[in-house]
């Protein structure tokens, strides 16, 4: 039954969670990880978890409200919760976010090591075992959507280990914290009502819904919008449960990649050799040739074999995610696709290396990843920031080199006379110093 006051909201005491401690003790509790946290109010300010509250009352559920959140929804979904001091990115409501030392010194690594055997070989293996049982599903799936079952299994062993990995976390409770004290809290609250709309839509159960410390939802790690999209009820049991049944995960995972355009009949890429005459300032997805012109230029598959006859007069992209210190590829809208799902290169090189690999064998990707000078992320980041200043759009100033960065680089080297390598260095990190 539902106390009816002010917008129909149960007090705001109905939504704290004892655990089994005395209510002064859980306050103790709650103030001494604000301490360690370096989060605790001002002396005589409100406690956070108060202002937790009266925020879930007066800013969240109007909004949850005019999206059709019912009041018994919502007080289901925010029953027992409160914050979880224990994740990552929290900011103080009203004070700004601080880059935490540790993040200053983050040593930023050779791409390489995304790309650990044990990984990847583990995602294959788990992904090729699948194959054969599910043949008649991932055939049905591409049918339908026209994605290739090898790019699903990819990506629902990568997201969950094939749905083993452990998903602890309550998501009502990380959406929340986030929504009200991240770093990136409008991005969370959209999250947080599309959560509150699956449980009114009766999409999921309360207990259902558990997710990753980010928030993320199932065996394919969908975000409450992204379920809201993209979600498919593969097995016809009238509902799209990513959580328990393996045909809704994969299908989902098709319908996702469907919705972002993925191209059937079209390969995610080729690993290719660049020749010293073609730049790695070409690089990028805004700076396309058809397959044919990247030939002209003496791009060649590294396996030796031709570029397919239908991608001859397609367009095709250059990517060389460590500059001229790692493999390079030419790579397909499909690649684009695939990385919505993860904005990383990287993360799309892994699911495009395991597919193939899933279907076809082999192995890692032919060409070495060279090794890479000591720089720590702020020193990239200050790298880009003076990089800015000559000019250079490097993508935003945020320690890590995507593309953007990397050919910034190599325009900058071209200017000093110096071999194009588009990547950072100690050498670029002095020079722009």
């Amino acid at each position: 039954m539902i106390v009816h006051w002010s917008e129909g909201l149960a007090p705001a005491s109905s939504f704290r969670h004892v655990l089994g401690m005395t209510e002064s003790f859980r306050i103790l509790a709650a103030a001494l990880m604000l301490l360690l946290l370096g989060l605790a109010p001002p002396a005589g300010a409100q406690s956070l978890d108060a202002r937790f509250q009266a925020w879930l009352k007066s800013d969240l559920w109007p909004e949850a409200s005019r999206a059709g959140v019912s009041a018994a929804r919502f007080n289901e979904a925010f029953a027992g919760v409160s914050l979880n001091l224990k994740l990552p990115d929290l900011v103080v409501p009203g004070q700004k976010p601080k880059t935490p030392r540790n993040q200053h010194q983050a040593e930023f690594g050779s791409p390489g090591r995304y790309f650990s055997e044990k990984v990847i070989g583990a995602v294959v293996a788990g992904g090729r075992s699948r194959a054969s049982n599910l043949a008649s599903t991932l055939a049905a799936i591409e049918r339908k959507t026209g994605v290739p079952g090898r790019f699903l299994l990819a990506v629902w062993g990568r997201e969950s280990g094939f749905g083993r990995a452990n998903i602890p976390h309550d998501a009502f409770e990380v959406l929340a914290t986030k929504a009200f004290m991240s770093s990136r809290k409008e991005m969370f609250r959209r999250e947080l009502v599309a959560a509150l709309v699956m449980l009114e839509r009766r999409l999921v159960t309360r207990a259902m819904m558990k997710s990753s410390w980010a928030g993320a939802l199932g065996q394919p790690q969908f975000l409450p919008t992204s379920y809201l999209e993209h979600a498919a009820d593969g097995d016809g049991d009238g509902r799209a449960d990513i959580w328990n049944s393996q045909t809704d995960t994969l299908a989902s995972i098709a319908g996702y990649l469907r919705h972002h355009g993925w191209q059937a009949g079209r390969d995610w890429g080729f690993e290719v050799t660049v020749p010293a005459s073609v730049s790695c300032t070409l690089e990028g997805p805004d700076q396309g040739k058809t397959t044919a012109q990247w030939t002209s230029l003496g791009v060649k598959r590294i396996s030796g074999k031709p570029f397919p006859a239908a991608e001859m007069a397609k367009e095709t992209f250059l990517l060389m995610p460590a500059g001229r210190l790692g493999p390079a590829f030419l790579v397909t809208p499909n690649f684009y696709v695939i990385k919505d799902y993860n904005q990383s290169d990287l993360y799309a090189l892994f699911i495009g290396n395991a597919a193939d690999r899933i279907q076809w064998g082999g192995g890692a990707f032919v060409a070495n990843w060279t090794p890479i000078d000591k720089l720590y992320r702020s020193e990239i980041a200050t790298m880009q920031r003076s990089l800015e200043k000559l000019g250079h759009d490097v993508g935003g100033a945020d320690g890590l080199p995507g593309f953007k960065t990397r050919r910034s680089i190599g325009k900058w080297e071209a200017s000093k006379g110096l071999d194009e390598v588009c990547f950072p260095s100690q050498r670029v990190v002095a020079g722009l110093k």
